[in-house]
């Protein structure tokens, strides 16, 4: 098994906090220069937690887009950030794929390999979530998400075979500290640093995630077999 090199220990699950999540999204707004949009939040209900959007089978309770137009609700500026946020504090920290990024999302043990691999090879990976339920997405260019698949075959595998999913236009990413009622928090495995404002490309990110995301399927069969 290779040794994750550089791959530290979640920190800790942070406390969803109004404050914290509306300064969180104009951070993003105002140094990454993403666009942030407020999605569902979290509700006590009988001594636990429920999405704001009522359904008791909701699958990611409290982060999840809180009605069809939430792309047209996208803005760009800290201070609208701000003004969203200070309608509903709790409001999770989403953000449009198909602008200013796509992402590449791989199963968690696929991706802390690929960030070890990538550093001992001295690549760019660019900022990196963590979600709850054990997936990286890596944000790339735009484009990433299209060109994905055709860069998987021509390395020999199928994209969808191997767990490696293209999320662009269309799509948007939970940001930390985002938390999903009764999982735990989105985390940054890879924080947004001036060392990564320009965000690799689908070429320099696919290899070592196709090769990743296929060692850790064949690694599954293997344990199911």
């Amino acid at each position: 098994m290779e040794e994750l090199i550089g791959v530290t220990e979640a920190a800790r699950i942070p406390q969803q906090r109004g404050e914290q999540l509306r300064e969180a999204a104009a951070w993003y707004a105002q140094e990454r220069h993403w666009d942030v949009f407020p999605g569902t939040w979290l509700e006590a209900a009988g001594g636990t937690e429920r999405c704001s959007c009522g359904d008791v089978g909701c699958a990611a309770p409290g982060a999840h887009p809180a009605g069809p137009d939430w792309a047209g609700l996208a803005a760009g500026s800290a201070a609208a950030a701000r003004r969203m946020w200070s309608r509903q504090p709790g409001a999770s920290v989403l953000l449009p794929a198909g602008r200013t990024f796509d992402a590449l999302d791989v199963p968690e043990p696929a991706g802390f390999l690929a960030l070890a691999r990538m550093e001992r090879m001295g690549l760019a990976t660019g900022p990196v979530t963590r979600t709850p339920d054990r997936r990286m997405l890596f944000l790339a260019l735009p484009g990433a998400a299209a060109e994905a698949p055709a860069l998987v075959r021509q390395l020999g595998w199928d994209s969808a075979a191997i767990g490696l999913v293209g999320r662009g236009e269309g799509h948007y990413v939970a940001a930390p500290p985002t938390r999903v009622a009764g999982r735990g928090a989105v985390q940054w495995a890879r924080r947004p640093s001036r060392a990564d404002l320009w965000l690799p490309d689908a070429d320099q990110l696919i290899s070592p995630l196709a090769y990743a995301c296929a060692r850790e399927a064949a690694d599954a069969r293997t344990r199911l077999s």
